[in-house]
């Protein structure tokens, strides 16, 4: 099958590759033609690839497949392809082109300036980026406007179609690059990045089938969103979109890790490792990285445990370097316990909203400095992974199951009130119950709560569940927003947490239903940052990672899970017959 979409919801991209093709620019704003999109810097629209005829714009439809853009009119056809990770080759007949700084003003400190080199290039630099788009023209005639211009100008190329067939190259290069060469034909370059993609949805996806309708696009998704290493992201990246939320959050590069981690496993690995590289010196994680910038001004709840304990069984052959995963785990464990506990504390807490991952989630509704039931069931988890860890690397002075048992019954007993868990401000230590599926997130303890605790927790679980998924806020909530962020709307990573935990405690059904609502939201509306808790509309950006990877893991799960059921009521081979 071929994951077709439109570029309007998913960007144009491949693996390697730090720029796309979209007409969405920012988070409020949506081109008439699809653009270049550069992710260096940030999120910067720079050309505007206007398809023409007669000199005037020409009404086209577009459509994509992982391989290929193309724009279509009445005898006329544009077609896109990227020839490696930083070159993309555009041909067409019928159809000419403007290819045109998407930005007219240049300063001296922004906007683009455009030149023509000795060797013919098209050449175009941008203080934004920080780096060059060079054009080359392969076949066919072109003329430039606003070469070497200063101030506002049009600046940029016009392909004509009237030699009949074009094409020309567009390359990211830095100061400077040997001139272009094609090595191979436009066709072959298609052939290649098809190909290319099928080999990685085979490895990530090999269970996908009718069944699984959405696994092909889910992979296409973490494909063309992965960058190449560059500045602050020394590793192959796959950033949360290839849209405005470019970057590769402290908590997002879990479930892409776990996703990717039977078929890609050195990548897997290094996406785990992204936020690590960035550790400091008392064992925080930065809240984000990406290429020009690391912000620590939040955290991101640690998962990490979690997220290693499952990686260590999905990788092949384990963990590739347990010590390292170790020292990491026990200075992000001890960063929490050593300096988010209040003083005579036994439980930490968040200082905003951000640091658990769910901005505006009405627990933080009053007072932002929260000691929340979700944070110490993670740290839970993590000093049980540690546990675990510790004898394999040789530490056995650390004794971590006592720190999860003594915090286990720190959460017990002053959060849990016999029918849930809630919250407790840090200043003025005021109890607080509410609606939020926050409060519910210790049930991914699972196997490690009471029983008692796991069956209440699994009850109010279930009155978040809608058809389309596990509503972030209660939608009988005064508080309850249809789009409001952590208010209301089912969100990838929360649905991955929740269901594992129901698993692993024991509650199938209810794991079932939890798995197969949002499975099929997501083949219904795509892969958005979040979902219409009532509608299933898709909310925010519309290609995110790990909601991608979110869909594939609970895919390849229920697909294990058919298959065993299969085999179980297979008749058994009938023995030999003796001669």
């Amino acid at each position: 099958m071929t994951a077709e979409f439109s570029v309007g919801e998913i960007p144009f991209s491949r693996a390697g590759a730090w720029f796309g093709l979209s007409p969405v620019l920012s988070a409020t704003r949506r081109a008439d033609d699809v653009h270049v999109v550069s992710h260096r810097h940030g999120l910067h629209p720079v050309l505007a690839l206007v398809p023409e005829r007669d000199g005037h714009r020409a009404a086209t439809d577009v459509s994509a497949d992982p391989a290929v853009l193309t724009w279509r009119s009445s005898g006329g056809r544009i077609t896109a392809a990227f020839a490696d990770a930083g070159t993309l080759r555009i041909t067409g007949t019928g159809l000419g082109m403007s290819i045109i700084a998407a930005e007219p003003a240049l300063t001296p400190f922004t906007g683009p300036y455009f030149f023509a080199d000795p060797s013919g290039a098209a050449v175009f630099t941008f203080y934004e980026t920080g780096n060059r788009l060079r054009l080359t023209l392969l076949s066919g005639h072109w003329t430039h406007v606003g070469e070497q211009e200063l101030g506002t100008a049009r600046r940029g190329v016009t392909v004509d179609a009237d030699g009949g067939p074009w094409e020309v190259a567009l390359e990211e290069i830095s100061t400077g690059a040997t001139p272009y060469a094609s090595t191979e034909d436009f066709p072959r370059a298609a052939a290649s990045a098809r190909g290319d993609f099928t080999g990685f949805a085979d490895a990530v996806a090999p269970w996908r089938d009718h069944s699984t309708p959405a696994a092909e696009l889910a992979c296409y998704v973490l494909w063309s969103a992965t960058v190449a290493p560059a500045g602050f992201l020394a590793r192959p990246a796959v950033l949360m979109s290839k849209h405005w939320m470019n970057k590769v959050w402290s908590w997002d590069h879990c479930f892409t890790a776990l996703a990717l981690a039977p078929g890609a496993p050195e990548l897997a690995w290094n996406q785990y490792q992204l936020p690590f590289d960035h550790q400091d010196g008392l064992g925080a994680l930065p809240d984000s990285v990406t290429h020009a910038e690391v912000l620590r001004n939040f955290v991101k709840p640690p998962i990490h445990g979690w997220a290693l304990a499952h990686l260590r069984g999905r990788l092949p052959g384990g963990l590739p370097d347990p010590e390292l995963a170790y020292r990491q785990l026990a200075a992000w464990t001890s960063f929490w316990l050593d300096h988010r506990r209040a003083p005579g504390q036994r439980l930490p807490y968040y200082e905003h909203g951000n640091d658990s991952g769910w901005d505006n989630a009405t627990v933080f509704a009053g007072e932002r400095l929260v000691v929340t039931a979700d944070l110490a069931a993670f740290l839970v988890l993590q000093l049980k992974e540690l546990a675990a860890l510790a004898p394999v690397v040789g530490d056995t002075t650390t004794d971590w199951a006592r720190r999860a048992d003594t915090l286990l019954a720190a959460l017990l007993a002053e959060l849990w009130d016999g029918s849930s868990f809630g919250s407790r401000t840090v200043r003025t230590g005021t109890s607080q119950r509410g609606s939020s599926l926050l409060d519910l997130m210790p049930i991914v303890l699972g196997e490690h709560l009471p029983r008692d605790v796991f069956e209440r927790l699994c009850v109010r679980v279930a009155e978040h569940l809608t058809p389309v998924g596990l509503a972030t806020e209660l939608p009988s909530s005064p508080h309850y927003e249809p789009d409001g962020y952590w208010r209301g709307p089912v969100w990838a990573p929360v649905t991955v947490l929740v269901e594992d935990g129901l698993r692993r405690g024991g509650a199938t059904d209810l794991a079932d239903e939890v798995s197969s609502r949002f499975r099929r939201t997501c083949e219904e509306h795509g892969f958005a940052e979040n979902f219409d808790a009532l509608t299933g509309a898709g909310l925010r950006d519309h290609a995110y990672t790990w909601t991608a990877g979110a869909y594939l893991l609970l895919s390849e799960a229920a697909q294990h899970r058919r298959g065993a059921r299969e085999a179980a009521h297979r008749p058994a081979a009938s023995p030999p017959k003796r001669s």
